[in-house]
């Protein structure tokens, strides 16, 4: 299971490396994409239906599923790690998630994020009270 955050420099080139924690649940081959906020989302090649979920048995005609399927399957990247593990980050990659010089891997159980350290930050003041989340998601569909 994947979890927990490790905080990385990131070069100019985009190179970084990748946590060997990580490294050993998702191996030396990873697909790294556009994630939905302001990140990257990284699965390993044989768990990248992960990316996937909440669109099983749409139709191609749906217009959502194919426009969810294009922005992350045709962002996506296939990453062979070096021997020390680390990676290049294409460019578009680093536009979309503003990185800069410090990253954190956060560990989502079946995927890994990267975020720009302050833009994960950011991100945590924004979710705010972590009690509100909960309360919505006992209202969602089956938790009524």
């Amino acid at each position: 299971m994947l979890l927990g955050q490790e905080y990385r420099k990131i070069s100019k080139k985009h190179q970084v490396a990748f946590p060997k924690s990580f490294r050993a649940e998702l191996g030396e081959t990873v697909i790294v994409t556009k994630g939905i906020e302001s990140c990257l989302q990284i699965v390993s090649p044989p768990n990248w239906e992960v990316l996937l979920e909440g669109t099983e048995g749409k139709p191609f005609l749906d217009k959502t599923t194919r426009e969810l399927h294009r922005f992350l399957f045709g962002n996506a990247v296939e990453v062979v790690l070096d021997k020390q593990g680390r990676m290049i980050i294409p460019n578009y990659l680093v536009a979309h998630a503003k990185l800069t010089n410090e990253v954190v891997f956060v560990g989502i159980q079946r995927y890994v994020e990267l975020w720009d350290s302050r833009e994960f930050k950011k991100h945590e003041e924004k979710i705010g009270n972590i009690e509100l989340l909960t309360i919505n998601l006992s209202h969602t569909k089956g938790h009524e």
